[in-house]
């Protein structure tokens, strides 16, 4: 009879508990353990019972195995993460369920046969899926988290259990509780590879689509770094990971070097300007762990010690980051060094890819002080000049073809890395340093020169020449010839195109200068005179572009320098006259230089800079305020001065707030920052100017300004912690600033932004806060600002009238920082100003008194001696006082409360009672609070643990 195979079933309920239990204690015991399941579980498969007129056979073991299996399992479900014996747990059933899906792939088993095995799989990951709905998050945590165990080794699942799971995994993902979005995050990884498109409904999103969301826009670090770990780097992928290179986590950017990037085959597989990005980001990033995690990528891509390989992936011609990598490779991988010989089979053929490596190198040996290997490197002077003889050369020739535009940026790059070279050799041999000479002045005065090579050619002209009065009289000589070369030869043709100019420019016909002033001038066409007038305004562009990378390298006073003086009447005073836009701003260039260096010039040509900034355009208003800020750091503000009588304060202060004033965004950018270099220079300290200032960071009207935001947001920090001085200024302004603010808030249309008057209250108390003020020079830091800006917020708070207002302030004073110690009258005026609210002007909401009852305790707990004994006839008899308590005693109490203003004696004590009350039950609920972040900070800790964090 069937029946006689039940006594066969083992007791379950006394053999499975000791093997949960021994598994919760270490993980050493798990394999041995889950052989015993196994045993156990193969034992009760084997019962069965046959059911009546052979109708089929009943699964009794197995069911009764699946129902107290399950009923273990369901002890953890309940318990909070982080506890270790429950983590152990499940990574014991996982291991089972594994062990399970080993053994049924063993050869001898069909794949596609029903066995005890996966009827228990599919048991358990019902019962699983049950739990992600549940209302405790500790069940919906640890389902999830059992199923990502498991999922790797479940095998093949029946299509609608597969469905199932996946749907629960995709809404899991959006889980209020980050930890449950983690797991989630490592199950659906494990789901995408199973995933094929007649998975997908019209419209829905793919398992990868939902990581690489999540990881773009999930508020929770630990989410998006598990979404970061468990998303494969490919090409449709990589965008959204090189995102994450700009993510608030530190810990989330690092780990895009570490675990994403560095995971791929060869870097080919990004695009360049992916790997710049790469590049700029990670090494650019102002934590140094990231910097080093993008190092060691980087380092990692040099492969054979082939540093020109290396350089060929990346795009050295244009790029901005090249540099930052290779340096970063010699300072990750010393021993590349020595891979870059210089020596003559590495000159023999130049590219731009060994012009960079040499420059750099050079570069990097001098940072360090390697002589050694410097001197073994650098070229002789003679044989560098005809190197960059052949390069100037080729690239004329390349000039003269208009289809080789690229072949011609390549020339130009490489003659600009070797007069960068030039300016770090040893010019002591007089024939190399003559030949280099004579070499880089033919270069400065050939109009075919590229615009981009005037600055390097100026620098090795600096080096050479003996002093700077040297320098401009060569620069002076240059400019003479290319305008009497103009004025004779006139024909320079722009051969039909702007690209076609710069070749015909160039080119100088051998005729004599007496034969052309011989020669009689003909009557020329209208065409002939238009391209005179363009070729004139190139030569007037030249020469002002030769002027202005010169005054960039001289500091001598140009009255000194009697050849200097004939450019300036004749070629700078023009240029700025000129109706050519293009002219007109290199000529205010060069005077803006010019009066850097010459306080006269600054003066005379102040005015100038000044009608620019009312009527020009606003790119040229954005530069000539540049050069009057400039100006004003080098020189003072006294060119403001008018006449005695007008004060050079008050005229600064006026044109400060004026172009503050401006309705272009670029041209307050622009004020903003120059009017931040004059404050933090104490050069400005006028408590207007920092009033506008906070006003204009702080509204919506500048919200789309990132520009001027992101000067100010350094630029406040800076100034404040600076010195206690700025920060009394600040506490000037901190109620006329809120004030203003707040009527702009209420003020606010629905499409502007801006943060709230507590907000801006907190930003206004942290600037001011004495405790971080940095000290210098043994100077102690002011620590009774707050003091004074508590008095303010008091005086303040019995005025205002509006509820929410009288909230942000009563929050505010519990913000403060009080000292140890204190004037007595400051102290006693607060006290003061207290008993007023109390009497006067009480608050009414619960939030706000509760507030402002712990800033009264923690204030007589702290000046408990200076406050003893203080009431209404000890105020009044204080002659210090006075004034505050006529002002305070002569307003008038609210008509709703004028009872509770005068209460009497026992109400006046139960009302104290209440207060004592309500304080004690707001600073429980704050300690709740507290311990609510505790667990939630050991939850997140968890988390990391799980991901395997503490190898990262």
């Amino acid at each position: 009879m069937p029946g006689l195979l039940l006594p066969q079933l083992p007791d379950l309920q006394a053999v499975l508990p000791p093997i949960f239990s021994q598994s919760q204690h270490n993980t050493a015991n798990h394999r041995k353990n889950v052989v015993a399941l196994h045993k156990i579980h193969l034992q009760c498969a084997a019962v069965t019972q046959t059911l009546p007129n052979g109708k089929g056979i009943k699964l009794t073991g197995e069911k009764a195995f699946n129902d107290a299996f399950s009923a273990m399992v369901a002890k953890i479900l309940e318990v909070k993460r982080g506890v270790v014996q429950a983590d152990r747990v499940v990574k014991f059933v996982a291991g089972f369920i594994a062990f399970l899906s080993e053994k049924a792939e063993q050869p001898d088993n069909d794949e596609d046969e029903d066995t005890p095995a996966s009827r228990l799989v599919a048991f358990l990951l019902s019962h699983l899926l049950k739990g992600f709905e549940a209302k405790d998050k500790s069940v919906r945590y640890r389902c999830v988290q059992l199923v990502a165990l498991m999922i790797s080794s479940l095998g093949e699942l029946d299509e609608d259990l597969f469905m199932k799971l996946r749907e629960a995994l995709l809404e899991r993902a959006h889980d209020k509780e980050p930890a449950v979005r983690v797991q989630a995050i490592v199950a659906l990884s494990k789901v995408m590879a199973g995933e094929t498109d007649e998975d997908l409904a019209d419209g829905e999103q793919s398992v990868q689509e939902v990581l690489l969301d999540v990881l773009r826009h999930d508020p929770s670090a630990e989410v998006r770094r598990a979404a970061l770990l468990n998303t494969p780097p490919s090409p449709a992928t990589l965008t959204d990971l090189l995102s994450r290179t700009r993510d608030t986590d530190t810990t989330l950017r690092r780990l895009v070097y570490t675990a994403a990037l560095s995971t791929l085959p060869n870097p080919k597989v990004m695009s360049i300007a992916q790997r710049e990005e790469a590049i700029r980001n990670g090494l650019g990033d102002r934590e140094e762990s990231v910097r080093r995690a993008a190092g060691k990528m980087v380092a990692g891509w040099v492969e054979n010690q082939d540093l020109l390989e290396f350089l060929r992936t990346l795009d050295v011609v244009s790029s901005k980051v090249v540099e930052d990598a290779l340096l970063s490779i010699f300072v990750t991988r010393p021993e590349l060094l020595d891979a870059a010989k210089l020596d003559e089979e590495f000159w023999s053929s130049i590219s731009p890819e060994k012009a960079f490596l040499a420059r750099v190198f050079v570069d990097h040996c001098l940072s360090i002080k390697d002589t050694a290997r410097l001197e073994s490197s650098l070229p002789v002077v003679t044989a560098l000049a005809f190197r960059i003889q052949s390069a100037y050369n080729k690239l004329l020739d390349v000039t003269l073809d208009p289809t080789q535009e690229a072949t011609k940026e390549d020339a130009t790059f490489i003659l600009g890395e070797l007069c960068k070279l030039a300016v770090n050799l040893d010019y002591a041999d007089e024939i190399g340093r003559r030949k280099m000479f004579s070499l880089v002045r033919d270069m400065l005065g050939q109009p075919s020169l590229p615009d981009s090579l005037i600055p390097r050619c100026m620098d090795v002209m600096s080096k050479l020449s003996d002093s700077e009065r040297d320098l401009i009289r060569v620069v002076v000589e240059i400019v003479g010839d290319l305008k009497y070369a103009e004025d004779v030869d006139g024909d320079y043709s722009r051969a039909g195109s702007e690209e076609a100019s710069e070749i015909s420019r160039g080119s100088r016909r051998s005729r004599g200068r007496s034969h052309s002033r011989d020669r009689k001038p003909a009557k020329k066409s209208q065409e002939e005179e238009e391209l005179e007038l363009e070729q004139a305004a190139f030569i007037d562009m030249r020469c002002l572009e030769l002027c202005i990378a010169m005054l960039g390298r001289v500091n001598s006073n140009l009255h000194e320098n009697s050849a200097f003086q004939g450019l300036l009447p004749e070629l700078i005073i023009p240029a700025v006259r000129s109706k050519d836009p293009a002219l007109r701003e290199q000529g205010l260039t060069c005077i803006g230089l010019c009066s850097l260096i010459d306080k006269n010039t600054a003066k005379e040509s102040f005015g100038l800079f000044m009608n620019q900034v009312q009527t020009a355009s606003d790119e040229m208003k954005c530069k000539a305020l540049k050069a009057l800020f400039d100006m004003f750091m080098v020189h003072g503000t006294d060119f403001l001065v008018i006449n005695e009588v007008c004060r050079c304060e008050d005229r600064t202060n006026e044109f400060l707030l004026h172009v503050m004033g401006d309705e272009s965004p670029e041209v307050q950018a622009v004020a903003c920052e120059g009017i931040a270099k004059l404050m933090l220079s104490g050069m400005v300290s006028d408590e207007t100017i920092l009033q506008s200032l906070v006003l204009m960071y702080l509204s919506p009207e500048t919200a789309d300004n990132q520009a001027l935001r992101q000067c100010l947001s350094y630029f406040f920090p800076v100034y404040c912690y600076s010195s206690s001085h700025n920060q009394r200024k600040m506490q000037h302004i901190f109620l006329p600033v809120m004030e203003v603010l707040t009527q702009v808030h209420q003020d606010l249309e629905e499409d502007q932004e801006m943060i709230t008057p507590s907000q801006i209250g907190m930003q206004l108390v942290d600037w001011t806060d004495p405790e971080k003020v940095v000290e210098i020079n043994g100077m102690k830091a002011d620590d009774s600002i707050h003091v004074d800006v508590a008095i303010e917020l008091l005086k303040y708070l019995l005025k205002v009238t509006g509820k929410d207002e009288r909230k942000t302030i009563c929050q505010l004073l519990g913000k403060l920082h009080l000292p140890e110690h204190a004037d007595d009258d400051k102290i006693k005026s607060i006290g003061l100003l207290i008993w007023g609210i109390k009497t006067r002007r009480p608050v009414k909401d619960t939030t706000s008194r509760n507030a402002l009852v712990r800033f009264q305790a923690s204030l007589n707990k702290r000046y408990s001696e200076q406050l003893a004994g203080m009431d209404e006839a000890a105020y009044r008899e204080l002659e210090s006082l006075k004034d505050l308590f006529d002002d305070v005693f002569s307003l008038v109490p609210d008509e709703d409360d004028e009872e509770e203003a005068t209460p009497k004696p026992k109400a006046r004590a139960t009302r104290g009672k209440n207060a004592r009350s309500s304080l004690a039950s707001t600073v429980d609920e704050e300690e709740e609070e507290e311990d609510a972040v505790e667990d939630e900070v050991d939850e997140e800790d968890e988390v990391d643990s799980i991901l395997g964090d503490d190898d990262e």
